[in-house]
């Protein structure tokens, strides 16, 4: 279990974004403030927190402070869960550190948006919120020494549920070589019994510190199964610390049969590549990038009605950007700015402001392509410590 030291924090850390863009200098007023999100507009939730707060429903199933809050559909029962990052029991500094990942679940979910996320129960079903996945932190777990395993995507299909996450050598930017990730590996864990206990694919994709710095698997993002019968999957290198300057922000796409990816065949897999002058499926090079520019991190790409709806921190332009495509192998629609931690660019005036933000993950249960719901993270400003927020906003126009 997790000893007397904290987990580094990913999110602008100080020397960096933090101070660049929301720290020193920076008046942090009305809807921005930290720890008095933007109260919600009418018909929509605009930045409502789903924990962090006294007696809130999160409290209520043993989480305090927790971040990412990735939402991904139970079909076994038609009900949803959140994935958490780096969660505490209670929301103060020194109060117990549950872990990474930490899961709480809903059982009905209000797409309108006139009603927030209200969570039902946590896992261990029946239990308090508590770490799901077997491993100790800041220790050597039989792969190298690893901090924390961050969840990056989540889906269930087939009985079984899947977890993708990105384990971490280090946060810290003094102890990483400039360029580098900073990550240990990264792996899918999957769960026969809805997420109550787990266990990991032998496979697992070299990081920064097993010899693989900015691997472009290191955070994936279910796309989910498309008609065609294909599980389409977005992937990148880890970003988590928001500092690595190597990171240009690409993102590349593959795809492959919901079967194989149950058996744990990933080299069955098809890439989506440029190759010999035109863009193809193929198995014969590795996916080339679809996406590339700025500084991307947490990303999240779903198929919502009949539209691929894509959400990621653009860490550049300190902003939640968000594209659409008709198809994962299609032209993506050209950035839009969606929620920011400032408002000094003309471009970011008029939109909401969360100082601190990083995050953005899409609801697959969005009303519709043109209204989504994204899962918001913020910050405190301060490493190694809580409270951190998850904030919802409905209504989002991609």
């Amino acid at each position: 279990m997790f000893g007397s030291s904290q987990p580094g924090r990913r999110g602008p850390v100080v020397g960096r974004r933090g101070v660049l863009k929301a720290g020193a200098g920076l008046a942090l007023g009305g809807a921005g403030l930290i720890g008095a999100p933007a109260a919600a507009a009418a018909a929509f939730q605009s930045g409502t927190p789903l924990c962090d707060q006294p007696g809130d429903s999160a409290s209520r199933q043993g989480l305090g402070s927790g971040d990412l809050g990735i939402p991904y559909y139970r079909e076994h029962d038609g009900t949803w869960g959140y994935v958490f990052g780096d969660s505490w029991a209670q929301m103060q500094q020194n109060d117990p550190y549950l872990g990474s990942p930490v899961m709480l679940c809903q059982d009905r979910f209000d797409a309108s948006g006139g009603a927030p996320v209200s969570f039902t129960w946590a896992m261990p079903t029946g239990g308090q919120a508590n770490q799901l996945f077997d491993y100790r932190h800041s220790d050597d777990n039989g792969f190298g020494f690893e901090v924390s395993r961050i969840p990056n995507d989540c889906i269930e299909f087939g009985g079984r549920t899947y977890l993708q996450y990105t384990s971490v050598a280090s946060w810290e930017k003094e102890k990483v070589p400039e360029g580098h990730d900073g990550s240990l590996m990264s792996g899918v864990a999957f769960s026969d019994d809805h997420g109550v206990t787990w266990n990991d694919y032998p496979y697992h994709w070299a990081g920064d510190a097993q010899g693989v710095n900015q691997s472009m698997y290191g955070m994936w993002s279910f796309a989910g199964i498309d008609p065609d019968g294909w599980l389409y999957i977005f992937s990148k290198r880890w970003n988590g610390s928001h500092w690595n300057p190597g990171d240009g922000g690409a993102i590349q796409l593959f795809r492959i049969q919901p079967g194989d990816f149950r058996d744990g065949n990933f080299g069955a897999q098809q890439n989506w590549a440029f190759v010999d002058g035109a863009w193809r499926w193929t198995t014969s090079a590795p996916p080339s990038a679809i996406l590339t520019g700025n500084n991307i991190g947490e990303f999240s790409v779903k198929r919502i009605g009949d539209r691929y709806c894509m959400s990621y921190f653009d860490v550049t332009d300190y902003a939640i950007c968000t594209r659409t495509a008709p198809r994962p192998d299609a032209v993506w629609t050209a950035p839009k700015v969606q929620i920011v931690g400032d408002n000094r660019p003309p471009h970011h005036w008029g939109r909401p402001q969360v100082p601190f933000l990083y995050g953005g993950y899409i609801h697959p249960g969005s009303a519709g392509a043109n209204s989504l719901t994204l899962m918001v993270s913020q910050w405190n400003g301060r490493m190694h410590e809580p409270p951190y927020w998850v904030l919802q906003f409905d209504g989002i126009n991609p």
